[in-house]
């Protein structure tokens, strides 16, 4: 897969989206009986404003955004936001000079919910509150009245089936990060420290118009490896090595999420019967990725594969997620997970297994449910383990 003459699609979204994703919100509000949500965090924020920035790296300040009943979201954000949130799609921007910790927007928060009687908030799984608890408490003392239910299965619900906008901007960073992988073999080499190898791909993947490149793990040893969220050591690639790099790159706000497996010079026949198992066990998840099936069922699919090497069915926790705005997003392909898989919905499918005295190996591949079939957004990796010469 090559993205040297791939078109990148439109940054941003028109308005229509967000009004989209709104009246959504609103429909499910309004069936129990909600005034409104209230949203803290980055991906909701995002979601239904536009409002995009690296700022959220700063700890310092709170952001709020309101989704009333009906109407635009209204945003009470410290000034220093002001400008980027009016180039957005909403029109009612309350500001505070931040930071301001007697007052970090809470009697701006308290004037907007004093007239409502029942709002939604976050509370579930994956979910964050991004202020101070104490504030929570300040202003929930204010709002006696006010009873705050969860909201998760809205929020959530409505990020896990994305729009052909967002599918397309996901295909093209996972042509990106494809493309990337395809191009390890142009400068891996026997002798070159791990911690050079990664450094390598994330030139490759910004010079091929990642945006950035905030996911990179992976790690490297005789015959497989013991986990797969290390930062690379400076240890060299030796003859025998089994290399994992897995990413998530982003362009314009979206991320691949994904991995590829290579031997160094030769590959003993545990790691090759390893990487087989993994292979089909993703053969077998991509042919349950349909409408109507859940994700049990995925999970079920690709363990029963698994277990041909693995008698724990590769069970560490789960055996993928959704993806999106954020590097792992809500369902999870795991046994305690009975979502619906529904058209436009965007996961991973990411088996895994323990082989060997301690090894693992883990593949993992970015796929579109549609009615009409699964799409694979990620380049299939090869069904025989590569080595790198």
């Amino acid at each position: 897969m090559s993205v040297q003459n791939l078109t990148p699609p439109t940054r941003g979204f028109p308005a229509s989206e967000f009004q989209a994703r709104t009246q959504k919100a609103q429909a499910l509000m309004a069936a129990q009986g909600l005034d409104g949500i209230l949203v803290l965090s980055e991906p909701e924020v995002r979601y239904f404003t536009g409002f995009q920035t690296l700022f959220w790296q700063s700890p310092t300040r709170p952001w709020f955004v309101f989704i009333p009943a009906s109407g635009k979201p209204i945003a009470v954000i410290p000034e220093i936001g002001a400008a980027l949130m009016r180039q957005s799609w909403i029109d009612d921007i309350r500001t505070w000079s931040a930071p301001a910790p007697d007052d970090d927007g809470i009697s701006l928060l308290h004037d907007l919910l004093h007239p409502l009687k029942r709002i939604g908030l976050p509370k579930g799984h994956e979910t964050a509150m991004r202020m101070p608890l104490a504030d929570w408490e300040r202003l929930m003392a204010g709002l006696p009245d006010l009873n705050v239910v969860d909201a998760t299965a809205i929020t959530q619900g409505l990020r896990m089936v994305k729009s052909d906008a967002e599918i397309e901007k996901l295909r093209h960073i996972c042509a990106i990060g494809s493309a990337s992988f395809d191009a390890v073999p142009e400068f891996v080499s026997v002798g070159q420290p791990l911690d050079q190898t990664f450094r390598e791909f994330k030139r490759t993947a910004l010079g091929l118009g990642a945006d950035d490149v905030p996911y990179l793990v992976g790690s490297a040893d005789t015959g497989g490896y013991i986990d797969v969220i290390s930062p690379p050591p400076p240890r060299p690639l030796q003859t025998g090595d089994v290399l994992m790099m897995d990413t998530g790159c982003v362009w314009d706000g979206y991320f691949c999420d994904f991995d590829r497996n290579w031997a160094i010079g030769q590959a003993d026949d545990t790691a090759k019967r390893a990487y087989d198992v993994l292979w089909r066990a993703t053969e077998a998840g991509l042919a349950a990725a349909k409408p109507g099936n859940t994700c049990r069922d995925l999970f079920s699919a690709m363990s029963s594969v698994i277990k041909e090497l693995d008698d724990s069915g590769g069970d560490i926790g789960r055996l993928g997620h959704g993806l999106g705005m954020q590097l792992t997003e809500q369902p999870s392909h795991a046994a305690f997970d009975t979502t619906v898989l529904q058209d436009g919905m965007v996961l991973t499918l990411e088996p895994s297994l323990g082989y060997g005295a301690g090894l693992m190996m883990v593949h993992e591949e970015n796929i579109v449910v549609h009615d009409s079939g699964v799409e694979l957004l990620t380049k299939r990796a090869a069904p025989d383990l590569p080595i790198l010469r």
